[in-house]
């Protein structure tokens, strides 16, 4: 994977943590988001872990770079802040993760290794921030119309929305971690989405998934 942050004893703590995995790489960093851009196209990591804030390049324009190329590696931000407005951004970019730099590192581990597999994991702060914007901008959303997925699709869109991986949601439901993914797989296609970071904000902004809701 490739670390991207402007302090150096950041990303020193990063590789350091992450050494500590034995399925887990540090590939190179940068200390910027164009050395970032770069770095991400030559060495090709799985996984990009960019800091918001940098010089040059910020993170969310760097992540919208990054995932703009060719076959992109997965993308997690990882920042101080918590705001409305860099969720909002990182989500339309089609991050992966989100997490806070005072995260445990067992949530960072988590997110890692979620992104690898194609998921999408938030930090549990962050998705309770994201449920509460949507509660306050859609106090009183009705409830939408037909959206072509069947009832099992629309129970494992509830728990994609909650940040469960694949094997959380098959354990939820007693089934095959094979069959969540095939139910993901359909839902996206059904909703022209291209991601579960999509799924996660078309499942709150739409209404399809509200807060409060059962499984939600």
């Amino acid at each position: 994977m490739l670390i991207a942050d402007d302090q150096a004893m950041v990303r020193a703590g990063l590789r350091l943590v992450i050494g500590t995995q034995p399925d887990l790489a540090v590939l190179g960093e940068a200390s910027d988001g164009e050395h970032a851009v770069e770095l991400a196209r030559s060495l090709r990591p799985d996984v990009v872990l960019l800091d918001i804030a940098m010089p040059r390049l910020d993170g969310l324009e760097a992540a919208r770079r990054i995932l703009a190329s060719p076959r992109p590696p997965r993308v997690i931000m990882l920042t101080t802040y918590d705001t409305d407005e860099n969720l909002d951004h990182a989500l339309r970019s089609g991050v992966s993760g989100f997490l806070l730099k005072v995260s445990p590192p067992e949530h960072l581990f988590a997110a890692i290794r979620s992104a690898a597999r194609g998921e999408v994991l938030l930090d549990p702060a962050v998705t309770e921030r994201v449920v509460d914007a949507y509660r306050r901008a859609r106090p009183a959303a009705a409830p939408p119309g037909d959206s072509g997925l069947t009832a099992r699709e629309e129970q494992v869109l509830r728990l994609v929305a909650r940040g469960l991986s694949n094997g959380e949601i098959a354990a939820e439901l007693s089934i095959a971690e094979a069959t969540v993914s095939t139910h993901i797989n359909r839902l996206l296609a059904k909703l022209g989405l291209r991601d579960r970071a999509q799924a996660v904000r078309h499942a709150y902004e739409s209404g399809l998934v509200r807060p409060g809701d059962p499984g939600s």
